[in-house]
């Protein structure tokens, strides 16, 4: 019995699209959807501006910039991640671990966010800010537990020793997932806890 072997890489140049195209669908299409978000968030921000500032001004932004830097790490540890496993490095799924536990540390960093929220009495209920807030940032956190589940099938991928004619396609797109995770989150923080 033959194990599969890997076919040779692919020119890489300019006209390369990273992983497989269906995963682009997918891809677009939530960004459409948060697309709809944004705008709708400054539609009523604009309609709302007294409700929405006063809301905003309840939210932890120290907890939002923690956050924000722990997933461009680990968007950090991904690409150094792809690029040791291009190079059948053996540390690469060390970086892709790595990243996971951005992933856990996001999520922990949020629970303790929404808990707070809560205890303080600003429940999605209230107003529109925070059932739009509770509601994309969970969307996002789905997301997120979505991206380190792909990210542990990385560290398997990864491996020097996995073979498989979409072994790097399969990477590109759990990683090019990743990185929408956290363009996701910069605009998320950008519109919930940064405009005024």
């Amino acid at each position: 019995m033959s194990a599969e072997v890997e076919a040779p890489p692919k020119d890489r140049g300019s006209g390369h699209v990273p992983g497989e195209p269906g995963l682009w669908v997918f891809l677009l299409g939530d960004m459409v959807v948060f697309g709809i978000f944004f705008g709708t968030i400054m539609v009523l921000r604009g309609t709302h501006t007294e409700e929405f500032v006063s809301s905003q001004e309840t939210l932890h932004l120290e907890w939002g910039v923690v956050n924000t830097i722990i997933l461009l790490t680990s968007s950090l540890f991904v690409v150094i991640g792809m690029h040791l496993a291009k190079e059948r490095n053996p540390k690469a799924p060390r970086f892709f671990l790595a990243a996971i536990v951005c992933g856990l540390m996001f999520a922990g960093v949020k629970a303790v966010e929404y808990t707070s929220l809560v205890q303080d009495d600003h429940t999605a209920s209230v107003n529109d800010f925070y059932t739009y807030y509770f509601m994309f940032t969970g969307i996002h956190l789905g997301h997120v537990v979505l991206g380190m589940g792909a990210l542990l099938a990385a560290t398997r991928i990864a491996r020097p020793t996995s073979t498989g004619t979409h072994r790097m396609a399969a990477l590109e797109g759990i990683a090019s997932f990743w990185h929408l995770v956290d363009l996701l989150w910069i605009m998320l923080f950008a519109t919930l806890y940064l405009v005024r």
